[in-house]
C-alpha cells in the first residue's frame, strides 16, 4: 500500500511532464516560440523536481540499508517517514536496533561474568589465517600483568612460554601444566587447558589458566574451614552438657539441706561430666595423632613379612565376619618404610573394607602389589557397597566418618603417613567394588 503511494506520486509527475512536453511541442508547431520556450523551461523544472524526488526516496532507502548492513543504528527515522512509504522499513530498522541492544546487554553480562571469574581466560578469534584476541578477562590481564591487546602476536613479548606452547601444538586442544614467568618474578606453575570451537563460520580458541598454587591454597582453606566446623561441633557437643550439668550442681549444693534424690542427681551429673570429658580427651588425642605425626623411621622391610604381620592381627576379625581374604602378594623384595606406620595404614584400610562388607552376603577382600617405574603399589580392594558419590570428596577429611563407633581419623592418618613417606594414597570406587591404592617411592 505504501509502495503504491510512491508509484502513484511518481506516475503523476511523469504524467504532468508528458502533458507539458506535448504542450511545448504543440506551441512550437503553432510558431508560438516564446510560449514554447516557457513551457520547455517548466518541463525542465518538472524533470528536475522528479529527479530530486526519486533521488531523495532512493537515498533514504540506501542510507537505511547501509546502516543495517554496518550495524549502525545511531540514525533515527524522521516521523513522516514512519508513516509514509518507508513504514515497513522503519519497523525493520527498529526491530534490528532492539535486537542489537539486547545482544549488547547480553554481551556486557557475559563479559562481567567472565571478568569476575578467578580463572585467567583468553579467547582468540580466527580471521583468515591469523588469530586475534576476541576477549581477555580481568584475571588474565591482572595475573600476567599484560595490557588488553587485540593481537595474539603481541603477547609473545609478555608471555613467550605460553605463546610457544600454544604455537607448538598448532592451536589444538590440550590439558597440561606450564611454567610461566611473570615480569621479573620466579616461574609459576599453571594448569593450561584449551579448546577449539566454531560458531557462525567463525573459529574460536579458548585458553584457560589456573594457578596451581592458588588452587592448592583454596583447597587448604576449604579443608581448614571444614576442620574447624568439625572441631567446633565436637567441642560444643561436650561443653554444652558439661556447662549445663555444672550449673545444676551449683544449684543443688546451694540448698540448705540435701535430699536423697539430690545425691543421686549429683552422682549422675558427675558421671556424665566424666564421660563427656573422656570423649573430649579422646578427641584431642586423635587430633594430636594427626597434627604430631612423627617422621617415619625408614628401614628395609620384607613385603611378605609386612603383610604376614598385618594379616595375623586381622585374622580373628576376618574369621568372625566370614570374610574371604584373597592375598595375591608374594614378593621376596624389601621396601624402605617405617614398618609400624605402614602396618597401621594397611590395618586401617582392611578395617574399612570389613565395614563396607557388613551387609554383603559374599564378602571378599583382595590384596595385590605391583612394582613399576621405581614405584611400589599396594592395592587393597573389596566387593562392598562402594563409597557414595556425595561423600567421596570428604572421606580424607579429619573426623569425618559414617560409622557411629568411628573416630574419623583412619583415612586421614593413613593419607598423612603415606605422604610422609613421599608417596600418595588414592582410591577408585563404584557400587560393586572399591580399590585403595598405596603408592610408595
Amino acid at each position: 500500500m505504501k509502495n503504491l503511494k510512491f508509484y502513484n506520486a511518481l506516475f503523476l509527475r511523469v504524467f504532468i511532464v508528458i502533458i507539458i512536453l506535448f504542450s511545448s511541442l504543440y506551441l512550437a508547431q503553432q510558431k508560438l516560440y516564446y510560449n514554447s520556450i516557457l513551457v520547455g523551461a517548466v518541463v525542465i523544472i518538472a524533470l528536475a523536481e522528479m529527479y530530486f524526488f526519486i533521488k531523495s526516496k532512493m537515498s533514504f532507502y540506501d542510507k537505511t540499508i547501509l546502516s543495517i548492513l554496518q550495524n549502525d543504528y545511531s540514525t533515527n527515522f524522521p516521523e513522516e517517514q514512519r508513516k509514509g512509504s518507508f513504514k515497513n522499513l522503519s519497523i525493520l530498522y527498529d526491530t534490528l536496533k532492539e535486537k542489537q541492544q539486547e545482544q549488547k546487554s547480553k554481551e556486557l553480562i557475559y563479559r562481567s561474568i567472565l571478568n569476575n571469574i578467578d580463572t585467567a581466560i583468553l579467547i582468540l578469534e580466527k580471521e583468515n589465517d591469523n588469530w586475534n584476541i576476541f576477549l581477555m578477562n580481568d584475571c588474565f590481564s591482572t595475573t600476567f600483568s599484560v595490557p588488553k591487546v587485540s593481537h595474539w602476536d603481541y603477547l609473545k613479548n609478555y608471555l613467550p612460554s605460553l605463546f610457544k606452547e600454544i604455537e607448538n601444538t598448532q592451536f589444538s586442544e590440550l590439558k597440561t601444566a606450564i611454567d610461566v614467568k611473570i615480569e621479573q618474578q620466579d616461574l609459576q606453575t599453571f594448569m593450561l587447558q584449551t579448546s577449539l570451537t566454531k560458531s557462525l563460520n567463525k573459529e574460536y580458541f579458548i585458553i584457560l589458566l589456573d594457578s596451581i598454587q592458588r588452587v592448592i591454597d583454596k583447597k587448604e582453606k576449604e579443608a581448614w574451614i571444614t576442620l574447624m566446623k568439625i572441631i567446633s561441633h565436637e567441642l560444643m557437643n561436650s561443653l554444652t552438657p558439661i556447662r549445663s550439668l555444672s550449673q545444676n550442681l551449683l544449684q543443688i549444693i546451694d540448698q540448705e539441706k540435701l535430699e536423697e534424690d539430690d545425691f543421686d542427681d549429683i552422682k549422675s551429673s558427675i558421671s556424665t561430666i566424666i564421660n563427656r570429658s573422656d570423649h573430649l580427651q579422646i578427641f584431642v588425642e586423635n587430633y594430636r595423632k594427626l597434627a604430631m605425626l612423627p617422621t617415619p623411621d625408614k628401614k628395609p622391610v620384607s613385603i611378605n613379612t609386612l603383610f604376614e604381620d598385618c594379616l595375623n592381627i586381622m585374622a580373628p576379625i576376618l574369621k568372625e565376619q566370614g570374610i574371604e581374604l584373597i592375598n595375591n602378594i608374594n614378593s621376596s623384595r624389601s621396601i624402605l618404610i617405617d614398618k609400624s606406620q605402614i602396618e597401621q595404614v594397611i590395618i586401617n584400610l582392611i578395617t574399612n573394607s570389613v565395614f563396607a562388607l557388613k551387609d554383603k552376603q559374599e564378602k571378599k577382600i583382595y590384596l595385590s602389589a605391583l612394582s613399576e617405574n621405581n614405584r611400589f603399589f599396594i592395592t587393597i580392594s573389596d566387593n562392598g557397597k562402594g563409597i557414595e558419590p556425595e561423600i567421596r570428596d570428604k572421606i580424607f577429611l579429619p573426623f569425618f566418618t559414617t560409622r557411629k563407633e568411628g573416630a574419623g581419623i583412619g583415612l586421614t592418618l593413613s593419607k598423612n603417613i603415606i605422604e610422609a613417606h613421599g608417596g600418595y594414597l588414592s582410591y577408585q570406587t563404584d557400587e560393586n567394588r572399591t580399590d585403595f591404592v598405596i603408592c610408595l617411592i
